[in-house]
């Protein structure tokens, strides 16, 4: 979709509206609630107070201003453990229209031009989509257990990518 615009750095409403796409898509598909979205909320803001643009990366997808879509690279410990890949959503008005892999080339060349040895996600099983998208840029699924981080039990998978 050539109207939509993905950009990089913070732009105001990120926080918010991030955390009210990951809280809604995964309140209606799969339960989780309010542990969930606080934590994304939380988590966010605490990466971006401590955001470094030499290592760490935050893409929002903007189709007529408004955000619907985003993903982010950690890289805090992308020397000993990689760049993390978190909050990757695209709202229900861009799935499936290649935004989600717009936004993933962005992030994995970030991660390469920046000299990172490798990037990891934790996601779980059954976001299908989501994983089809990881293993085509070249992800790896190298972990899955049973845990219940985001507030509901589910089978959680890391995947790895290394450069």
């Amino acid at each position: 979709m050539s109207d939509v615009k993905i950009t990089k750095g913070y732009i105001p409403g990120a926080i918010g509206r991030v955390a009210e796409l990951n809280g809604s898509y995964y309140h209606k598909h799969w339960g989780f609630g309010l542990i969930f979205e606080a934590m994304v909320a939380t988590d966010l803001s605490a990466f971006l107070k401590r955001y470094d643009e030499t290592r760490d990366g935050f893409w929002t997808a903007l189709l007529d201003g408004r955000i619907e879509g985003h993903i982010t690279i950690d890289g805090i410990h992308a020397e000993s453990k990689g760049a993390h890949l978190r909050y990757f959503i695209v709202s229900d008005v861009l799935r499936g229209k290649g935004v989600g892999s717009r936004l993933i080339d962005s992030a994995i060349d970030f991660c390469r031009n920046s000299g990172h040895k490798g990037a990891y996600l934790w996601t779980f099983e059954g976001l299908d989509a989501a994983r089809h998208l990881y293993e085509k840029s070249g992800f790896k699924l190298v972990e899955q257990l049973r845990g219940s981080r985001w507030g509901v039990e589910v089978n959680e998978q890391r995947f790895d990518l290394l450069f």
